[in-house]
């Protein structure tokens, strides 16, 4: 199974995807770790990485994509892949088909918390109180919300026309938000 979950920043993406990479066996495919570990290897695709990285530029969706694709083969086996952080584009979400789509595969499901934007703003003046994490900040927070806005909320309406998209709660408890995603996944399979 492909699995997108969608919503905005801190809405509760990584902790769904962390539960089911647990109690499901999914593979969590995060961007940001796999830019991470690529840079990290030294293959030659990490150093391509790397250096763009280093020189404060955007890793282009091509090596995203060969990313994505080396995660795939390197987890035949896992009962299924969360693609967290990716999409975040419409040219981003037809790459990632087409992709799949040479594997014989697709996206089966995008589950889209829902959340209303000044409870989230409030959680993550919060957190970033508390715990001082610097993308928590307030300001920077306000311009990822509307980054995600801008370029990422225009695939609704795609992942709907494709009846593939199922919205959960993404303000009620971590438990309820749970429930909503296994059933939703329940009527995936």
């Amino acid at each position: 199974m492909n699995l997108i979950l969608f919503g905005p920043p801190a809405a509760g993406k990584g902790t769904q995807a962390k539960r089911l990479v647990e109690e499901r066996g999914f593979v969590q495919l995060s961007t940001g770790d796999m830019l991470r570990a690529a840079r990290a290897s030294g293959s030659e695709l990490g150093q391509r990485v790397a250096k763009i990285m280093d020189e404060g530029g955007l890793v282009s969706d091509e090596i995203v994509i060969a990313l994505i694709d080396e995660q795939l083969t390197a987890n035949k086996g896992a009962a299924g892949f969360i693609f967290d952080g990716f999409p975040r584009t419409v040219g981003q979400a037809g790459a990632l088909d087409e992709l799949l789509k040479s594997r014989d595969t697709e996206v089966n499901r995008v589950i889209r918390l829902v959340v209303d934007d000044e409870q989230l703003l409030a959680r993550v003046t919060k957190r970033f109180e508390e715990q001082g994490r610097k993308d928590d900040n307030p300001e920077t927070f306000s311009k990822r919300l509307e980054k995600y806005y801008e370029d990422t909320a225009p695939l609704v309406p795609i992942y709907a026309e494709r009846s593939i998209l199922t919205e959960v709660d993404g303000m009620a408890s971590i438990d309820e938000v749970a429930k909503q995603i296994d059933a939703a996944l329940k009527e995936t399979a």
